[in-house]
């Protein structure tokens, strides 16, 4: 149970925006925070998630473009639990969260592999990554490892370090090699990006505005 919050206001220049501060030394708001306040552009929140290493980047779109914000990993192996790594992903998620205001995320779905475990595991890093978003006001977006790949290099079968060069030379960026793992998770960002850039709007992504319609539209997946 967390201890008695502090509600403080935080002034950036997007505006005021209504935060608490709880035991754990994390920013976390209270409710949905209206971010639709950023007016520069949409940005994007792109998430690689996993227990050992999670990814993360943030894009800001400029019309059919984009340009990245930030990007970085949470490093997890130190941790000895499993139950403290995935709160350590729902902490330092929120917490990027609170520092950069995006409104979307866009995270990568889970694959399936033979290693029933791992998949579990993979599942539940998710699972805290897509809560922690949707407290804070965000819109989901889900896609599959296959259709960001195919949407980035234009093969569905391309490597991480394929996805990675693409990434690099379309944006004239460059990633560190010990950022690899975020690179995957500015793929997703920019994957959204063009969906969200497509006539038809949907088309191969899956949107939850909250608990009760992921829910409704996952019903296996909760049990």
């Amino acid at each position: 149970m967390y201890q008695k919050n502090e509600l403080r206001v935080r002034f950036s220049s997007d505006g005021p925006v209504l935060i608490t501060y709880h035991k754990f030394s994390r920013y976390v708001p209270l409710l949905p925070v209206p971010l639709s306040i950023v007016k520069t552009g949409t940005k994007i929140l792109g998430v690689d998630p996993g227990t050992n290493i999670t990814g993360y980047a943030i894009i800001e779109t400029e019309g059919s473009k984009c340009k990245m914000i930030c990007h970085g990993i949470f490093d997890l192996r130190s941790h000895d639990t499993h139950q403290t790594k995935l709160k350590e992903i729902f902490l330092q998620l929120q917490e990027v969260i609170e520092t950069y205001l995006p409104t979307h995320l866009a995270i990568e779905a889970p694959f399936y592999g033979k290693n029933v475990q791992s998949m579990l595991k993979l599942g539940r890093a998710q699972g805290v990554s897509m809560a922690a978003a949707m407290t804070m006001g965000l819109e989901i977006y889900e896609y599959s490892p296959k259709k960001i790949k195919l949407a980035i290099t234009g093969s569905g079968n391309a490597s991480k370090e394929q996805v990675a060069s693409m990434l690099q030379s379309r944006m004239n960026i460059k990633i560190e090699s010990k950022y690899l793992d975020a690179t995957d998770a500015l793929g997703v960002a920019v994957c959204h990006m063009q969906q969200m850039s497509s006539i038809i709007r949907g088309a191969g992504q899956k949107r939850y505005n909250d608990w009760k319609s992921f829910i409704n539209n996952n019903p296996n997946r909760v049990g």
